[in-house]
């Protein structure tokens, strides 16, 4: 009688960014997971080795900024974290070159995909057909985190009755963000009241935030049928400095609040709620996490009204910035076996068994 062994899947990070670090630590502590590629931009960081990019012990595994010579050694699966925000072109280029070769990919850059359901014709189009011609799989989940957005507020209402909302929330302050061109140029903190940033506009919030939304009414048999969107802005009341971003002028944009409304049968059912920051003492009349400077939240409203807040602390990278990224980074990666076992095409949450972090366990 021979004992069936069962090998690890190979997987590649592709960026190294506030995703991409914790993206390596997660598939290098996976048990049924082998890193075995990381993609950069940064020439800096060529030639490092993955483990003193992502902050842990070597892993033997030298990053490098020739995507093609990663591809070409036939991961299983890449955990794409670059963004995309900023470089659609790009990063939709560098998709399809995975999935035309037949690797599947978990991400938290392409919002599109987010639920297949709503994604527009033309963005599913040359997806699909690399998928169907290479038998690759897509996987994207929110960053905010997705697993917050999407899955918690489902899980959370099997515990209410007479349910007459399930409502979202991230509550942040920017400062703590690493990201200083996305919280100037995307997010618009600093930029003048008369300019609505990028990531406020309508399209923009639909985009990346509405499938989140979706999903939850998917998985709760009541679909969304039509989606609202409310946006507040408020200037700042001071002139500001951020460590490693500079200075923010009295009068721009300091905090901003938006709300997705999902109604069902002329019911706003589902609520998804940014709360967002450049500086703790802007917008004091609107909420507060209950501890620390960011928070992520479920509220579902029935009997009884049920309060989830969840604050992560990464050991690696401390503060509810590193905390929330780490979380979105082991979302995806722990469903990566989910992923290359699905089937060829974009899948969603709801099309994935119960993804959980069983091949993280340390002992046992």
């Amino acid at each position: 009688m021979t004992e069936e062994i069962s090998m690890a899947l190979k997987v590649a990070v592709w960026g190294t960014g506030n995703v991409g670090r914790p993206a390596i630590r997660a598939v290098q502590s996976h048990r049924d997971l082998e890193l075995c590629g990381v993609i950069v931009s940064s020439e800096a960081k060529v030639g490092l080795d993955a483990g003193a990019i992502a902050g842990i012990t070597d892993t033997g595994v030298v990053a490098t900024n020739n995507w093609r010579s990663v591809l070409d050694t036939r991961p299983d699966a890449v955990v794409y974290t670059a963004t995309a925000d900023i470089r659609p072109e790009e990063a939709m280029a560098d998709l399809l070159a995975c999935l035309e070769a037949g690797i599947n990919v978990v991400s938290t850059a392409f919002y599109a995909y987010l639920d297949p359901s709503s994604t527009p014709e033309e963005a599913m189009q040359p997806v699909a057909e690399a998928c169907a011609c290479s038998g690759a799989s897509l996987f994207v989940s929110g960053i905010d985190p997705g697993w917050v957005m999407d899955m918690l507020p489902v899980v959370a209402s099997g515990a209410v009755s007479g349910i007459r909302e399930i409502r979202t929330r991230e509550i942040f302050n920017y400062a703590l963000y690493d990201q200083p061109h996305v919280v100037r140029d995307v997010i618009g903190f600093g930029t003048p009241m008369d300019a609505l940033p990028m990531m406020l506009h309508d399209f923009a919030i639909e985009m990346v935030w509405a499938p989140m939304v979706r999903l939850v009414g998917e998985a709760m048999g009541k679909p969304v049928e039509k989606i609202e969107i409310n946006v507040e802005r408020v200037p700042l009341q001071r002139t500001i400095e951020v460590a490693g971003m500079g200075t923010f002028e009295e009068g721009t944009q300091g905090a901003f609040r938006f709300e997705l409304l999902g109604y069902h049968n002329a019911h706003p059912l589902y609520a998804l709620e940014h709360v967002t920051r450049i500086d703790d003492k802007c917008a004091p009349d609107w909420p507060y996490p209950p501890e620390g400077r960011g928070c992520h939240q479920v509220l579902v409203s029935g009997d009884p009204d049920l309060f989830l807040t969840v604050h992560a602390e990464d050991h690696h990278e401390p503060g509810a910035a590193g905390g929330g990224n780490a979380s979105a980074a082991n979302w995806v990666v722990n469903a990566v076996p989910a992923v290359c076992a699905a089937r060829p095409g974009v899948v969603s949450l709801l099309d994935l068994p119960r993804i959980s972090g069983a091949g993280q366990l340390k002992y046992g």
